[in-house]
C-alpha cells in the first residue's frame, strides 16, 4: 500500500493572491476542511483556509503568495500521508490500493491485474488487464475477496456472469 494517497490535482490559479483551483480526487469534498498540511511534489506545505466553487476546491497555500507562484504549481497532486486519510467503512477501499491487485477467480485462474476503477453511480467496475481486458461490476455476488495486503482480489468464474457473445 501507497505511504501516500492523492486527494486532489491543482489545475487552474485562482484571483492574484496566490490561491489555487483544485479538482478533487476524494468522494468526500468537504475533507479538505479537515487539512491542515499537505504534500505537493513530495514537500510539505500548509494549508490557510479552503472554500468551495461548484465542482472544484479553492485552497490558500501559506508561501504561495501571487499569481506567479500559483502558476507554478498547475497539474501538481495534492497528497496526504496515509495517517491523514479519511477512515474507510469496512469494505471500502481507497482507489490506489486497488490498482495493480492480481485478480482470480475462484477455480485460481487469474485474469490479470487491475488497471483502473470506474466510477459509474450504481457500482464501480474494476478494468482488469492481462492476457485480454475484462470489466469485473464490483457486485457482492460477484467479487467475494478483496485483501488489498495481499495484492489480490477474487471473483467468480466470468462465465458465471458475464454475456457471452
Amino acid at each position: 500500500m501507497k505511504d501516500f494517497l492523492k486527494v486532489g490535482q491543482i489545475v487552474n490559479t485562482h484571483g492574484i493572491k496566490g490561491e489555487v483551483k483544485v479538482f478533487p480526487l476524494t468522494d468526500d469534498v468537504t475533507r479538505f476542511d479537515d487539512l491542515k498540511e499537505i504534500l505537493i511534489d513530495d514537500k510539505e506545505a500548509e494549508i490557510e483556509w479552503v472554500k468551495y466553487q461548484k465542482d472544484r476546491v479553492i485552497i490558500k497555500i501559506k508561501g504561495v503568495d501571487s499569481m506567479n507562484d500559483a502558476e507554478k504549481l498547475k497539474q501538481r497532486y495534492i497528497k496526504v500521508s496515509r495517517e491523514h486519510a479519511v477512515e474507510l467503512p469496512e469494505d471500502t477501499y481507497f482507489i490506489s490500493d486497488l490498482i495493480g491487485c492480481k485478480v482470480y477467480d475462484t477455480e485460481g485462474f487469474n485474469y490479470g491485474d487491475v488497471y483502473d476503477v470506474l466510477q459509474t453511480g450504481s457500482n464501480d467496475v474494476y478494468w482488469v488487464k492481462g492476457n485480454k481486458e475484462i470489466l469485473v461490476p464490483v457486485l457482492k455476488e460477484i467479487v467475494l475477496d478483496i485483501n488489498v495486503k495481499d495484492k489480490k482480489i477474487v471473483i467468480k468464474p466470468s462465465g458465471e456472469w458475464q454475456d457471452e457473445d
